[in-house]
């Protein structure tokens, strides 16, 4: 997986590529350093499949960016990984763009 962050301002974009799956979460896991972040930017464009290890790390940078005071949003979310997101229930809570 590649991954290109950005951060600006309190402002970080993650843009992923590949496949977010346990021999790629922690990687992804390493690029949320969510500290002093205010507005968590994750672009799914390139992402064709998530699995529960990649489930897992939304989880983890939403319930940070909540503690935080902050705001999370999915952008570019392909019809695989959103049906994922809605089988689990993730898109309940979760902003997707």
């Amino acid at each position: 997986m590649q991954i290109t962050k950005t951060i600006t301002d309190g402002k970080m974009i993650l843009a992923l590529e590949g496949r977010v799956d346990t021999v790629t979460a922690p990687e992804l896991e390493r690029a949320l350093q969510l500290d002093g972040v205010k507005e968590l930017t994750l672009d799914f464009a390139k992402v064709p499949y998530m699995s529960s290890a990649g489930l897992r790390c939304l989880l983890a940078a939403h319930k940070t960016m909540l503690a935080q005071g902050g705001r999370m949003q999915l952008t570019s979310v392909s019809p695989t990984v959103r049906e994922v997101l809605d089988m689990t229930g993730f898109s309940v809570f979760l902003d997707i763009a």
